[in-house]
């Protein structure tokens, strides 16, 4: 399984690629990066700009899955407003691909991957380059938390597998089958 991380930003998104089982237990890095924008540009020519980026490494990549992480409430309104705007348009992309999506808040993400769900950004970055076996830290920061959100979807997509088949096997116990039959 492939998995497309992405860091929404309006002035940088970040986005990384991460193969691995369906298990989350074993994944490796494919690729990652950021689409830089100008402040000068008009927003909606920001958006264009993820918009294409997005299809680009998607359509390259050929990801099985999306992870983005959810909007936070910034102090101010704009900001948070304009977040909702990248988000939107990096759902969009992956929806349009048929991609299975997966969101997740910042603590959440920070809980699965350092284990700490207020752990700063560098104990974020760190845990990323360990566990993806790299010599150094994803730089700029953006794309290491893109990578984080692609890891935490492992693990939550892992877990949903595990008992997804756990449900399946209790349905086909013995007792189970012998309840169905009553039942109908």
């Amino acid at each position: 399984m492939r998995v497309l991380g992405i860091d929404p930003g309006s002035q940088v998104t970040g986005w990384g690629v991460v193969e691995g089982d369906v298990n989350g237990r074993n994944y490796r890095l494919v690729e990652f990066g950021v689409v830089r924008l100008n402040s000068s540009a008009t927003f909606p020519s920001r958006l264009l700009k993820i918009s294409r980026a997005l299809d680009e490494v998607i359509t390259r990549l050929k990801p099985d899955a999306c992870a983005i992480e959810e909007a936070f409430l910034a102090t101010n309104p704009k900001v948070t407003l304009k977040l909702g705007q990248v988000r939107g348009v990096a759902l969009l992309a992956a929806e349009s691909a048929a991609l299975e999506i997966g969101e997740y808040s910042p603590r959440s993400i920070k809980q699965t991957v350092a284990g700490y769900g207020n752990a700063e950004k560098q104990q974020v970055q760190e845990m990323v380059r360990l566990l993806l076996s790299l010599t150094t830290v994803p730089e700029p920061h953006d794309a290491a938390d893109a990578l984080a959100v692609a890891i935490c979807h492992f693990h939550h997509a892992g877990l949903n597998n595990r008992l997804t088949a756990a449900a399946s096997s209790m349905k086909s116990t013995p007792a189970a089958v012998a309840a169905a039959r009553r039942r109908g």
